[in-house]
């Protein structure tokens, strides 16, 4: 058993050798494109723990209609205040509104000189327990005869998932046009060294050698490569992941919810690995079928 794993491992690295410039550009096809899949893996993640953390975040605010009078503006109040899942509800008159709107565009001047009275609308600012909870308030507040309209940001994040699905889909359709590269590339470094090697394959078989005993090295060949490929891969993802998350500290963007480095950077460096592993197995077995027939 050892002295077969001795052996196994003793021509792999020696095939390794003959063959560098193969198995080099082999190994620099699985870093390139392990890389581009870690970095596609990472923005949809991320793209979609945003969405989850601002569909948690949203407020709702409800705008009343013009020439209410105060009873009226009060019922909506206390409809609102029935509504399941409240957690916090307050109110901006009119005067409010155009205060805090005049207070946002002080640098804007010659816009707030041209404002007629004021156009601003009463409203309500909601927030609820659950986002679940907040749609459904809002399709019911959106029926409430004293009110104009209803805002709750959902606009917002059904275009990040817009683009977490854009993103998504063309990570698969890149994924699989690089993973094919990689099984190409691979199978032709594995095919050079069993061509090389084939007057020996052939007195092995003719000695009574098995075919699992023959390909055992060229199998640990494209699974040498693939973990060496996707290992660089994976250590310039992790400290590429590690400076962006730095570097958004420094700038102040804290305030945006991206996934801590740890343990997501762990959980995607070992799904790299085994991807790679696996295609760099997969290269070889291709390549080994033709030549194990013959």
């Amino acid at each position: 058993m050892f002295s077969s794993l001795s052996y196994f491992w003793g021509e792999t690295f020696r095939s390794l050798l003959r063959n560098r410039f193969m198995a080099l550009a082999s190994i620099l096809t699985v870093t390139l494109s392990m890389f581009i899949l870690g970095v596609f893996l990472a923005a949809v993640l991320n793209i979609n723990h945003m969405a989850s953390y601002l569909e948690n975040q949203v407020e709702m605010t409800i705008y009343l209609k013009d020439g209410l009078t105060t009873n009226q503006v009060m019922d909506v109040g206390k409809q609102l205040k029935t509504l399941s899942g409240l957690k916090e509800i307050s109110f901006t008159n009119k005067d409010q509104a155009m205060a805090e709107f005049r207070e946002r565009m002080k640098d804007q001047q010659g816009l707030l000189d041209a404002i007629n009275g004021n156009p601003l609308p009463a409203s309500y600012k909601t927030s609820f327990t659950t986002p679940d909870q907040l749609k459904e308030a809002a399709q019911t507040v959106a029926k409430y005869n004293s009110v104009e309209s209803v805002q709750y940001g959902q606009d917002i994040i059904e275009q990040l998932y817009k683009v977490a699905q854009v993103i998504r889909i063309s990570g698969v359709v890149l994924i699989a046009f690089l993973a094919g590269a990689e099984l190409f590339i691979v199978s032709n470094t594995i095919r050079l060294t069993v061509f090389a090697r084939r007057r020996e394959i052939q007195i092995m078989k003719y000695v009574g050698a098995t075919n699992g005993f023959i390909r055992w090295p060229f199998l640990f060949e494209g699974m040498i490569i693939g973990l060496i490929g996707s290992g660089i891969a994976s250590f310039i993802l992790w400290e590429g992941y590690k400076l962006a998350i730095n570097e958004m500290t420094g700038a102040g963007l804290v305030f945006i919810p991206i996934i801590p480095l740890w343990p997501f950077m762990m959980y995607t460096t070992l799904i790299i690995l085994a991807i790679g592993i696996i295609i760099g197995i997969l290269g070889s077995a291709i390549s080994l079928r033709k030549y194990m027939k013959v």
